[in-house]
């Protein structure tokens, strides 16, 4: 079993970020979707092996990746911020995109709103934003084997 954090749009919210520090470190694998990447390359210097960091479209500074496929137990993930999908209007080309990768899950951000769905066979998850622009969420994201199972969680205001 794989426990992974995934986070985006923290846009900076630095103590946000500090307030899940205890999970960070017992997560196998943290995601951050960009929006700030300057905050998933924070994680990152704290976490570097275990880090992955996407870039976003309020990313002037590219301090990760476009978009990635992570492998995690056999279970293939494309990641990425959303933007270039056009995420704010539908999900279709992301989900096309992770179908066409092979990809089984399709993570995303840029919305600022927390979903989780699925389509086409592709389970799509959204974390949220862990800014102070919006209501605060990220994913537990669990696998086991062939089978993710995603929780959305919105932390207590007080510690993010």
């Amino acid at each position: 079993m794989t426990t992974v954090l995934v986070l985006s749009d923290t846009h900076g919210n630095r103590g946000g970020i500090q307030g899940l520090f205890p999970l960070m470190r017992e997560c196998d694998r943290i995601i951050h979707l960009g929006d700030t990447s300057g905050d998933g390359a924070f994680i990152r210097s704290l976490f570097p092996r275990k880090t992955h960091v996407l870039n976003g479209n309020c990313d002037p500074v590219q301090l990760g990746e476009d978009e990635a496929v992570i492998e995690i137990e056999g279970v293939k993930i494309f990641a990425c911020h959303g933007h270039r999908y056009s995420v704010k209007t539908g999900t279709d080309r992301l989900c096309a995109r992770a179908a066409s990768l092979g990809c089984g899950v399709a993570l995303y951000g840029h919305t600022h709103r927390a979903e989780e769905s699925e389509k086409d066979g592709v389970l799509i998850i959204n974390p949220g934003s862990l800014s102070r622009y919006s209501e605060k969420s990220y994913c537990y994201l669990v696998i086991n084997k062939d089978k993710a199972v995603p929780k959305i969680v919105y932390p207590d205001e007080r510690n993010v």
